[in-house]
């Protein structure tokens, strides 16, 4: 009765779209980890470890406040080729950096290698809005397989970093090995992953037109609905709808603006 029950809870998911998935959390988090691991080896003794989570964070978190409000004009296929290029470009820009070997706090060695880490997280930034706004056109199954895929970067890139390091084969070359690992996104994304379920999704999604808001008409009571809610949405209110007429903003610039306006409820009260 258990593995039947087991098997039910797998029901109708799709291989390939939870193999894709999970190698996507995985491959999108693994850099992250394997920096974190080689931070005192990148900076060396005297350098405060903290300069390299720093750097490893601040331009994904940046990424995930803004891009979301743009980055829907990006295709997927080209948002996996950047992201791709952009984190073997980190990769190698950290592993090709001549050591600290000295300790000495020299700007230039330490200034290069955390740029390259801020591109990894730049593109980790970037994998993280596309891969789960992905998971709409593939289902729950998706979800959950890159939730386990993020889940098993910590393990598999502490500890491939440790055992590749203790066998002797050098932090420089493990840095170097794992430039190679976004090639793995590319491949599941065009290999492995159905693209014809998100082409076909996609399509049908095209039928739909956007609703125009009345945020310009309606500012007052806009601004209440802020403080209420950050995605609460603006037609749920039992009134008519509005004039054909109506103003909105057109340009992803004016969206950004509003958008970036609306989020202050998340820092500020």
């Amino acid at each position: 009765m258990f593995r039947a029950r087991f098997l039910a809870i797998f029901a109708g998911a799709d291989p390939r779209v939870c193999t894709a998935f999970w190698f996507f959390g995985l491959i999108n988090n693994v850099l992250y980890v394997i920096i974190l691991s080689a931070a005192l080896d990148l900076v060396g003794p005297t350098v405060p470890k903290g300069v390299v989570l720093l750097a490893d964070i601040i331009p994904s978190f940046l990424v995930k406040l803004c891009a979301p409000y743009f980055i829907h004009v990006v295709p997927y296929p080209m948002r996996i080729i950047l992201m791709a290029g952009i984190s073997t470009t980190g990769m190698l820009l950290i592993a090709l950096t001549p050591p600290n070997n000295n300790g000495s706090t020299n700007g230039g060695i330490i200034g290069t290698k955390m740029s390259g880490v801020a591109l990894a997280s730049l593109s980790s930034g970037f994998g993280e809005l596309s891969f789960l706004s992905l998971t709409h056109f593939y289902g729950q199954f998706s979800l959950a397989a890159w939730g386990s895929g993020t889940g098993g970067a910590g393990l598999v890139g502490a500890g491939a970093y440790v055992f590749l390091t203790s066998v002797g084969f050098g932090v420089r070359n493990t840095l170097l090995a794992s430039s190679l690992l976004p090639i793995i996104l590319l491949f599941n994304f065009f290999v492995v992953l159905p693209l014809g379920t998100m082409r076909r999704a996609a399509k049908q999604d095209e039928d739909y037109a956007p609703v125009p808001s009345d945020d310009v008409d309606q500012g007052v009571e806009h601004s209440s609905m802020e403080r209420a809610g950050l995605l609460r949405q603006p037609y749920t209110r039992l009134s008519s709808p509005p004039s054909s007429g109506a103003k909105y903003p057109k340009t992803w610039q004016t969206l950004f603006l509003r958008n970036l306006r609306r989020s202050r409820s998340l820092f500020l009260p």
